[in-house]
């Protein structure tokens, strides 16, 4: 298992998971992907984050939804890299996004700050201080992919290259052009979408979460055992067999079994 303790600013960092019941959520994701827990608290002992490992590394993390939030569905979040919060927050006001959450230190682990694409998906970033992102990314039982779908992908893209720098590859589907995230190693650093004609008028634009399997049958099987539930797939595409999950509390994200290398 290979490590890493640093991202290129522009380069998705790390997911964590906003839910109203942390501990059913540790249990479904421990029991899921074979996780660890390691719950960090306060002076006063209440738990305020939970991080997730793999074989003792970094993999994603959660939180206990605040109060403010009481009644909304659980959320993946995906944070992307950045050298400089402040400056970032500039850059997204000017180029038409919104500040959901202005920057903030997290003690000495980094700062971050949350913002609204003029398509209405929200997208995290993170200023690492001791904690740099994900130890491990893009092997089994770990997040490998995040993808936009949305509302208005001109816009999403144009914005997403003025505070990143993104560039795009765009890759032909039957819905559509895919635009593939330039870099990384893994044939890109994610993915943007307009939203397919068939998703309800009701759903807004929004970032997935994909964690990679060695098996995406026996993952939704795993799945549904722990009280969660099939929302969509399993469909079979070029880069592998793909599947959306929603964890009991409601909470969704994918899996993705990559295809065969022959």
């Amino acid at each position: 298992m290979s490590t890493r303790e640093s991202y290129e600013a522009g380069t998705p960092c790390w997911v964590d998971l906003m839910t109203p019941d942390v501990d059913a959520a540790t249990t479904f994701y421990t029991s899921l992907f074979g996780w660890t827990a390691e719950d960090s608290h306060d002076e006063s002992g209440t738990r305020i984050y939970t991080n997730f490992l793999l074989e003792g590394q970094l993999v994603a993390g959660m939180g206990a939804q605040p109060d403010d939030m009481t009644g909304m569905p659980p959320f993946w979040s995906s944070y992307v890299a950045t050298d400089d919060v402040d400056a970032t927050t500039a850059t997204v006001e000017q180029a038409g996004g919104t500040v959901m959450m202005p920057p903030m230190d997290v003690m000495d682990q980094g700062r971050m700050a949350i913002y609204g694409d003029p398509a209405g998906a929200a997208i995290s970033v993170w200023q690492a201080g001791a904690h740099h992102g994900a130890a491990v990314c893009n092997e089994p039982g770990t997040w490998a992919w995040n993808e936009l779908m949305s509302r208005d992908i001109e816009a999403s893209t144009a914005f997403y290259t003025a505070v990143f720098g993104w560039e795009y590859d765009g890759m032909e589907m039957p819905f559509g052009t895919y635009h593939v995230i330039r870099g990384g190693d893994e044939g890109g650093l994610g993915g943007l979408m307009a939203m397919p004609p068939d998703v309800p008028a009701e759903v807004p634009s929004y970032w997935t979460v994909y964690f990679l399997v060695e098996d995406a049958d026996a993952a939704i099987d795993r799945a549904r055992e722990l009280g969660g539930r099939l929302v969509h797939g399993p469909d079979d595409m070029p880069v592998g067999r793909l599947a959306t999950i929603e964890d009991p509390q409601g909470g969704v994200f994918m899996v993705m079994q990559p295809a065969s290398q022959e």
